[in-house]
Formats: C-alpha cells, structure tokens, sequence
C-alpha cells in the first residue's frame, strides 16, 4: 500500500526557510501570500497486512527517523 507522511514545524518553532521562500515570493512580484511555514513530505510504499499495521509502522518510523518530535509534528496519510 501507499503511505504519505508529512513533518511540519511546530506551532511556535520559528522556521528561517519559511522566511526566506517569503521574502523570495514577494522580490518576485508575487503578492497576497502573508507567510510561509515550510516542511518535508515522504512518499513511501509499505508492505503491511492492513491499514493500522502500516500506520503503527510508519508511527515509529517517524518517531525514530523521519521527524525531530521536539521540533516538529507529522501527520500519516495511508492512500
């Protein structure tokens, strides 16, 4: 099965590379967008008997790998 995971910045985490896709935006005309907040996404294809299995998989993936919890938070997708 197919599994999306996406890792953002915390609520609160000041995000210096948000910052910077902002400032470039607006030096390239690009108007209306007031902030930016940037993260990572996985795509990852999971062998796994059902859906909570892959999700519980993926779950320590992410604690132990994909994410920096102190920092940021993550979200799974299964698709």
């Amino acid at each position: 099965m197919k599994a999306r995971i996406i890792v953002t910045l915390k609520t609160g985490v000041l995000d210096p590379q948000g910052k910077a896709i902002e400032a470039a935006l607006k030096s390239l005309g690009i108007e209306g967008i007031d902030s930016v907040r940037q993260g990572k996404v996985f795509d990852l294809d999971v062998s796994a008997s059902d859906a909570s299995a892959a999700e519980a998989m993926l779950r320590t993936a992410c604690e132990k790998l994909l994410a920096n919890t102190v920092v940021e938070k993550y979200a799974i997708e299964i698709l």
